[in-house]
Parts: structure tokens; C-alpha cells; sequence
């Protein structure tokens, strides 16, 4: 498939042009919107919902429960359906474990230690600071100087004990922070998927097609022998477009069936979005070099350090990068554009980034 007509149709199955009705169904249709950064994960997700919301529409849907944050896979933080959460980590809990080992034998972290004590904490629904946990993890016999606090709490909300739910108020610039609530008293009763991994290949072609088993493996952070199993499992619910390129089975997305998608240059969405820190856009896939020149995408990252900048995108395509500080005193000034080249019109780009101060200061 050729790039052009590859980011038209990746543009709206992550829901950048056919947006969704509200944030649980862009959460789902994400699967996992990757939020190391919390300010990021939540604009990907308000980005992808057809009302302009604000981060107070998001972190009210935090507040409801419809929306939870954890380090469902590769050890990192995303941003899910609170009714996904458990399943999702049934699948990606023992090979994180095994990832975290080194770290926690280093540390000394053993989480059975204090699991009792925290979830008697927040138990009845209560909330609690990263802070506050850390006391209570502490007052338990637990060491949690430097980072082995962190480690110990990762730990316990890998094997779906604790996770991020609502949003801990901050005066004078966005929130930053979460309280820590009890999974199993905050996570709504679910049914697992009765094929898991084939329903994660699923909703991960759903919202990130086309994209290739390799993606996919990269994504969930799983061996290639999981991923093809996956897709052996998944049978006629997934469609090869070429070669180990694949979309779910008679997707359509902006009213336009996959494979019948403009093979011209990425029409559907010729404005500029200004897509946030590590959006799944750009992120998701190993290898990106089809949505971004190669030559930048060393700039954009992931870096040594693992960062991973914001993006301008126009047609489908990366054009430059953008910066904006969410720091008290800081938070009102404009982001801040950083293009390639004259690719995009400046009016678009500004419109694109006026988006982007509306939604942290709504």
C-alpha cells in the first residue's frame, strides 16, 4: 500500500478524522492511548472525540470511572476503558513481571509484603495520594526511598491491585497528578474477551489499522510467536490488505470502506493536527518511518532517554514538532511550532495549536 493512501486510512481509524461521540468510546477504540505524560494521554484522547472537550471533560471522566490509568504494557502508563483494565492485564501482568525481575531483586521489592496494607487503605473506595500510598507502603515495613517506591507501586498495579483514577486538584495550571484507588473496588464487574489476545489484535487494528503483526507485537509488548497466534485466533475478524498488512474484516471508517480508500494523497484530512507527546500516531507502530521522514524521526524520538516530542501532522504526515510548558506560570503562554519546513500554512498551525491551549485551559 502506498503512503499516502496507508495515512489517509490510518488517520481515521485512530479517530483523527471521524472522531468518536465521547472519551470511553475513544478510549476504547484506542485500546491503550499510551500516557507516560498524563497531560499527553489525555489530549490524544480529547483530540479524538468529536466535542472540543477540555481536560476538565477528561478528568471528570476519570471521576465517573470511565477512564483509568496503568502500566498495562512494555512497563509503561496508558490510559484505558476502566471495564478493559483487568483483562488487559491478565494478558501483559507475567511478562512485565519477568521484564521488572533485575530491577525488583536490585531493589529488594516484594510487593506481597505490603499488598495487604495498601489495599486496606484504600479499601471502601477510598483515594489516595502517590504520596499518601507511599506512607502507608512505608508504615508497612517497605522501603520506597529514591525510586523503589515507584517500582513497588508499578508492581502492585501490574497484577491489578491499585491503579489511577481520579484526578488530585491543582491550583493554577493543569493537573498533574491521580489519586490511587483499589482496582477491584473502583473497576466495574466485566466479562473477559473469550479469546483475549485475539480481541487485543482486534481492537488494536480497530483503532491503529492498517498495521502489521510486527506493530502489533511492538505495541503490546509480546513475542512474534503471541502475535501470530493472535492473528490465527482472530480468523475472518481480521483481513489482510497485502502481505502482513492488516485491518479488522470489513471495517468502515469515515464512511469509507478500507478497501475502497482514496489512493491519492491523504484528502480526508488536509488541516494540521497538533497531536500531543508520544501520541499513538506516530508511537505505535515499529516502524514509523511511514507517517514520518526517516531524517526526523531521530528528533522526535523515542530519544535515548525515552522521550518522545509532539507533532505536527498535515495530510497524514509528520511536518515538525511543537512545545508547550504546563508548568504553574508558564501554562498560559502559546505552544510553541517547530516545522520542518513551509510544508503546512502558518494560519493552520496556529489554528491547530489553539486547539491544543483551549483544551488545557477549559
Amino acid at each position: 500500500m502506498e503512503s499516502a493512501r496507508l495515512r489517509a486510512v490510518r488517520l481515521a481509524h485512530h479517530a483523527l478524522v471521524a472522531p468518536e461521540t465521547d472519551l470511553g468510546a475513544a478510549a476504547r477504540r484506542m485500546a491503550a492511548t499510551q500516557a507516560q505524560q498524563f497531560w499527553a494521554g489525555r489530549w490524544a484522547l480529547g483530540i479524538r472525540t468529536a466535542a472540543e472537550v477540555s481536560l476538565s471533560d477528561v478528568d471528570d471522566a476519570f471521576a465517573r470511572g470511565v477512564l483509568v490509568r496503568s502500566w498495562t504494557q512494555r512497563g509503561t502508563l496508558h490510559i484505558v476503558a476502566a471495564e478493559d483494565l483487568a483483562w488487559i492485564l491478565e494478558l501483559t501482568r507475567d511478562r512485565q513481571l519477568r521484564q521488572a525481575a533485575g530491577m525488583h531483586r536490585r531493589f529488594g521489592i516484594e510487593a506481597d509484603d505490603i499488598t495487604r496494607a495498601v489495599h486496606a487503605a484504600l479499601s471502601g473506595g477510598n483515594c489516595l495520594t502517590r504520596g499518601e500510598v507511599a506512607g502507608v507502603m512505608a508504615a508497612a515495613g517497605a522501603d520506597v526511598a529514591g525510586s523503589r517506591g515507584n517500582h513497588l507501586l508499578s508492581a502492585l498495579a501490574v497484577r491489578g491491585q491499585v491503579a489511577f483514577g481520579p484526578v488530585v486538584p491543582r491550583e493554577g495550571a493543569p493537573t498533574r497528578e491521580q489519586y490511587l484507588i483499589a482496582a477491584d473496588d473502583w473497576l466495574p464487574d466485566a466479562a473477559a474477551p473469550a479469546e483475549p489476545w485475539a480481541e487485543l489484535l482486534v481492537r488494536y487494528l480497530a483503532g491503529h489499522g492498517p498495521a502489521t503483526l510486527e506493530d502489533f507485537r511492538w505495541w503490546a509488548g509480546v513475542p512474534v510467536g503471541v502475535a501470530r497466534a493472535a492473528r490465527e485466533t482472530a480468523g475472518d475478524r481480521v483481513t489482510a490488505l497485502e502481505e502482513d498488512l492488516f485491518v479488522v474484516a470489513d471495517v468502515v471508517v469515515a464512511d469509507v470502506a478500507v478497501a475502497d480508500a482514496p489512493r491519492g494523497a491523504a484528502e480526508c484530512c488536509a488541516e494540521v493536527l497538533a497531536l500531543p507527546p508520544f501520541d499513538e500516531y506516530y508511537l505505535s507502530y515499529a516502524d514509523r518511518s511511514r507517517v514520518c521522514p526517516p531524517q526526523h524521526c531521530a528528533a522526535i524520538g523515542p530519544t535515548l532517554n525515552g522521550l518522545v516530542r509532539p507533532v505536527l501532522v498535515a495530510e497524514g504526515e509528520v511536518i515538525g514538532t511543537w512545545r508547550h510548558s504546563t508548568a504553574v506560570g508558564t501554562q498560559h503562554l502559546d505552544p510553541e511550532p517547530e516545522p520542518f519546513g513551509p510544508a503546512a500554512d502558518a494560519a493552520s498551525i496556529a489554528s491547530a495549536l489553539g486547539r491544543v491551549a483551549r483544551f488545557l485551559r477549559g
